[in-house]
């Protein structure tokens, strides 16, 4: 695993009740962090996390009272001790309840982790950080530390785990992948993959039955984080277009499987401005626990419901295929 900025190296999963105490079944315990975008734009994504990720062995813990993140582009832009003191809260809970955290969106990924390994090198920044917690009565120790789904679900629980316990499965059908940027730089401390060359949701897919397909543009940031700001819309618009040319030119997919709420929504949305535009793209777009939860029998209506792109034909076929 990658070192952290304080030079340590990165724990794996804690398992059990408490820091490293693990228990007779093995069941890993996260404080599920689920940003703003996810409870508020696509509830579904939340739904297929919470019914699919306890039949791996992953207990959830709700981490009552957090914050936004803060993303990239609000607090650490203008007042980098503010949004230190914000990442630090939302730590500070998961710390309190004994737990590591969990998140599926690149950029809470991103924040919590640069947060938190900026506070344990700085202790002028972390002493600041602390002052302002101690009036709200908390305080950040830097003990949990902050994992995203993929690398929980390849790294903990893995691929031969998730291909066993799925009741239905994605023979017969395409995909291509989209990384969360965010979780890639700056890799010695974000890093959980290859930055260069990652692999593992690719593999936790294939563990589903898709087969996978590469393009040359599949490492391309989705365009997400320009494509949701109306003064940097149109290139945003401009920059996304050459990935899917290259997705539609190089491959045949059935569906694009992202694991980040911003990919998901904008790589979905993006689609339909496209063809207004005369281009015609519809490739459906998945979160991958949402076509865990379906492959796990799930109800559609519960962990799959909300798209701009219609997916009901690819759902079908999901639904209908017993492994």
């Amino acid at each position: 695993m990658p070192s952290t900025a304080s030079g340590s190296e990165e724990p794996l999963a804690r398992r059990g009740k408490g820091w490293g105490e693990g228990d007779k079944d093995h069941r890993m315990k996260y404080g599920l962090f689920l940003g703003c975008n996810m409870p508020a734009i696509r509830p579904d994504v939340e739904r297929a996390m919470r019914l699919a990720l306890p039949i791996l062995g992953i207990d959830l813990v709700d981490l009552e009272g957090y914050a936004c993140c803060p993303a990239f582009g609000t607090f650490p832009s203008a007042d980098e001790i503010a949004s230190l003191a914000i990442s630090s809260w939302n730590l500070s809970i998961a710390e309190k309840k004994g737990v590591d955290v969990v998140v599926q969106c690149g950029s809470c990924y991103s924040s919590l982790r640069m947060a938190r390994a900026k506070l344990l090198k700085d202790e002028e920044k972390r002493e600041r950080v602390n002052e302002l917690l101690g009036i709200a009565g908390k305080k950040f120790e830097g003990k949990p530390c902050t994992r995203h789904l993929i690398d929980v679900l390849y790294n903990e629980v893995g691929t031969e785990k998730i291909s066993q316990v799925i009741k239905k499965n994605l023979k017969g059908l395409k995909a291509v992948v989209q990384y969360p940027c965010h979780t890639r730089f700056p890799s010695e401390v974000l890093g959980f993959d290859n930055p260069g060359r990652p692999r593992m949701l690719k593999e936790i897919v294939e563990a589903l039955g898709a087969e996978v397909q590469h393009y040359s543009r599949e490492l391309q940031c989705c365009g997400g984080s320009g494509g949701f700001a109306r003064q940097a819309y149109q290139d945003a618009v401009k920059f996304t277009k050459k990935k899917y040319d290259a997705m539609k030119n190089e491959t045949q997919p059935d569906m694009i499987v992202v694991n980040c709420i911003t990919c998901l929504m904008y790589m979905d949305k993006i689609q339909k401005d496209l063809s207004k535009e005369g281009e015609e793209f519809s490739i459906p777009v998945f979160d991958y626990a949402q076509i865990l939860a379906l492959c796990m029998g799930f109800d559609p209506k519960e962990v799959a419901s909300i798209s701009v792109i219609p997916r009901d034909k690819i759902i079908e076929k999901i639904t209908g295929a017993m492994s």
